[in-house]
């Protein structure tokens, strides 16, 4: 009986230590004031970088019937033809920041806008020779996604429709940062000309909206990591399930002890 009382002893202990006060976490916007009608949001235009997939589209104001179809022409087969080549789905920027367009030839688009790109594919159909009348070209990324990790409710990659996403939007489609994760030391990890650079913001924070990692770019990653208590509660469940496990022998043996005596 006094094994009993003792092993019960002993895990009330345990369960006392293991609950602490909860430390409070930062909200959303947790310092945002009321900024009605002022200031003007600056949306960063994306550039075009290495194994990027675009969309391009010519169109021509010529009234001859499919002048443009010899510039929208699909890749041979169906499929990819080769790196920097047009595939079904659009354009694959190459290893090198190419691209090889339909009788016009190759062009470097590494670090150009998408206006930037129209322009060129506009001169070389209208100089030296003009091959289209008039001719419009529509851009569109095809593989803009990001990435969210860490303590989110689904983790992932998440392809975006349009061509803008935010750092809470992008949050919001990974279901939001769970009960263990920090919203005051987010991480964006992005690839900026060949090189990678880690940012910090704070959404609980006025100055959310200033940030360069506010507007995400493509390829993008987020990196939720999880408060300080979560490891410590880890290491806490570690021996608490050590120690039920020591308790439940000795309870065993306590038990065949008081059989058998």
């Amino acid at each position: 009986m006094k094994i009993t009382q003792s092993v019960l002893l002993v895990a009330l202990s345990l369960y006392l230590v293991s609950c602490k006060t909860q430390q409070k976490l930062p909200n959303y916007l947790q310092t945002i004031h009321d900024t009605t009608g002022k200031g003007t949001v600056k949306v960063p235009e994306l550039r075009i970088g290495k194994n990027d997939l675009l969309s391009i589209q010519v169109y021509s104001a010529s009234t001859e019937p499919a002048a443009d179809i010899p510039y929208n022409l699909p890749a041979s087969g169906g499929g990819a033809s080769g790196p920097g080549s047009s595939t079904s789905g659009g354009y694959l920027v190459d290893a090198k920041g190419n691209i090889e367009y339909p009788r016009l030839g190759t062009f470097y688009v590494d670090g150009l806008t998408k206006d930037e790109l129209a322009a060129q594919i506009k001169k070389r159909l209208t100089e030296p020779e003009k091959l289209l009348e008039n001719p419009t070209v529509i851009i569109r990324f095809l593989n803009l996604k990001i990435t969210v990790i860490g303590e989110v409710n689904t983790q992932g990659s998440f392809s975006i429709p349009g061509e803008r996403v935010t750092v809470l939007e992008a949050i919001g489609l990974a279901g939001g940062i769970n009960d263990y994760g920090l919203k005051n030391t987010v991480k964006v990890i992005r690839e900026t000309d060949g090189q990678l650079e880690i940012g910090k913001i704070d959404l609980s924070s006025d100055s959310l909206f200033v940030s360069t990692y506010y507007n995400l770019k493509q390829n993008d990653v987020i990196v939720i990591d999880p408060i300080p208590r979560k490891a410590k509660k880890a290491d806490q469940d570690v021996i608490i399930q050590r120690v039920s496990f020591g308790l439940s022998i000795i309870t065993a043996v306590a038990l065949l002890y008081n059989i058998f005596q």
